[in-house]
């Protein structure tokens, strides 16, 4: 074996290029030809759209910055250092999130971290005096430059879940969790949306409704009894995409054809998940 052989046979798209295309000669100098070389085994059928899409998604990460994925800190949904016992419960319960950055007197700054878990020595008859300062975890700041798949590496070696993300002056710029990088690979993780199974939508109350973006336009006028058109998009998530004109991040929206539209997941690839409200027809008695 000379040199080229084994740097080629040493290198990830090497092992990967001589398992997919035993025969190949050439080893791809770049991240597109390697990924075209992906979809050329796709299409020949050696795996299927979804271990392209990770796959994808895997040489993209490096490509990403944590300012690129991170939830805006206007979006954080955060408990106050010095709040009560009966201010947070209900902080808890709405948003069913796990873990909290907690705020100082500027919003800007952020002190720690609260696990949700460890309310529960507080909850029921016998329990202790509650005091948040108590249970406060140290909080993990990142810079909104970092890298993703560095990013990932140091989630996976501290064992932490949540990163603050802050701006070049120190101030909270927003938040990144492990979830957030994972879906950049795997794409949306819906495990606060409890869809049927097969279901594209989701009533979430009277007038709530959560749907995965790539719900058929057919579907969707079936669903709400309209009449959107599906000439220029097939689903709904390209209904907002071209309303919006632009890929949305995390908590854009936009009203359009009589509904309100938020956009709850999306990657820098695409729209994943929307809560939809009807609008009222102008004039509607209130």
């Amino acid at each position: 074996m000379n040199s080229k052989d084994r740097s080629r046979s040493g290198s990830f798209a090497g092992r990967l290029l001589e398992r997919l295309f035993p025969n190949a000669t050439n080893e791809p100098e770049t991240k597109e030809q390697l990924i075209e070389l992906l979809r050329q085994a796709r299409r020949k059928a050696l795996f299927d759209g979804d271990a392209l899409s990770m796959m994808e998604g895997v040489l993209q990460v490096s490509d990403l910055q944590v300012r690129d994925i991170m939830i805006p800190r206007a979006q954080m949904v955060v408990v106050g250092r010095d709040d009560a016992f009966e201010e947070i419960l209900p902080v808890v319960v709405d948003s069913a999130h796990s873990r909290f950055p907690v705020i100082g007197e500027d919003r800007a700054e952020v002190v720690g971290t609260l696990l949700a878990k460890d309310l529960l020595p507080y909850c029921g008859e016998g329990a202790r005096r509650f005091r948040l300062r108590d249970i406060i975890r140290s909080a993990v700041f990142v810079p909104e430059s970092k890298r993703l798949d560095v990013l990932l590496r140091e989630f996976r070696a501290s064992r932490n879940h949540m990163a603050i993300v802050v701006d070049e002056y120190g101030a909270a710029a927003g938040l990144v969790t492990i979830e957030d990088v994972l879906e950049q690979i795997v794409g949306e993780i819906e495990d606060e949306y409890d869809f049927d199974e097969g279901a594209f939508i989701m009533r979430r109350d009277d007038n709530l409704y959560t749907a995965k973006a790539h719900t058929s336009i057919e579907d969707f006028n079936a669903y709400f009894g309209v009449q959107l058109p599906d000439e220029d998009y097939d689903t709904i998530g390209g209904l907002v995409l071209k309303a919006l004109g632009h890929m949305p991040k995390r908590g854009e929206t936009v009203e359009t054809d009589g509904f309100h539209f938020e956009v709850i997941g999306a990657d820098s690839r695409k729209i994943r998940l929307l809560n939809i409200r009807r609008l009222e027809p102008a004039g509607a008695a209130r």
